[in-house]
C-alpha cells in the first residue's frame, strides 16, 4: 500500500508563518508531480502550488511571493513553506502525489488526509 501522511498544521497568528510536510511511504517505484491542494466548507478543493520531479514549480496567484513548495526526492517528501498568513489561508491543506507502485505500469492519484490551518488573533 501507498500514502501519505501530512504534518505541521496548526493555529498561528495573522504574519505569522508554518511549514506543512507530507511523506510518501509504502511500495513506491516513483513519483511525478507532487502538488498542496486546500479546501475550506462548503467550496472546492483549490490548488494551492505544484512541483514537478524536477523541481519545476508553480503557484496559485493568492499565494504567489508567500509560499514556497519544495521536495526532496530521496526522502519521498514534499513541504510548503507558508509565509505572511493572513486569516484567509484558514483552509484543511491536502497533499497529492502521483505515484507509481513498484510492479504496477501506470500512475495513480493520491491523497492525504489533510492538514487544519487556522489563520487568526
Amino acid at each position: 500500500q501507498v500514502q501519505l501522511v501530512e504534518s505541521g498544521g496548526g493555529l498561528v497568528q495573522p504574519g505569522g508563518s508554518l511549514r506543512l510536510s507530507c511523506a510518501a511511504s509504502g511500495s513506491i517505484d516513483s513519483i511525478g508531480t507532487m502538488d498542496w491542494y486546500r479546501q475550506t466548507p462548503g467550496k472546492q478543493r483549490e490548488l494551492v502550488a505544484t512541483i514537478t520531479t524536477g523541481g519545476g514549480s508553480n503557484y496559485a496567484d493568492f499565494v504567489k511571493g508567500r509560499f514556497t513548495i519544495s521536495r526532496d526526492n530521496a526522502k519521498n517528501t514534499v513541504a510548503l513553506q507558508m509565509n505572511s498568513l493572513i486569516a484567509e489561508d484558514t483552509a484543511v491543506y491536502y497533499c497529492y502525489a502521483q505515484i507509481r507502485r513498484s510492479g504496477v505500469w501506470s500512475f495513480r492519484n493520491y491523497w492525504g488526509q489533510g492538514t487544519q490551518v487556522i489563520v487568526s488573533s
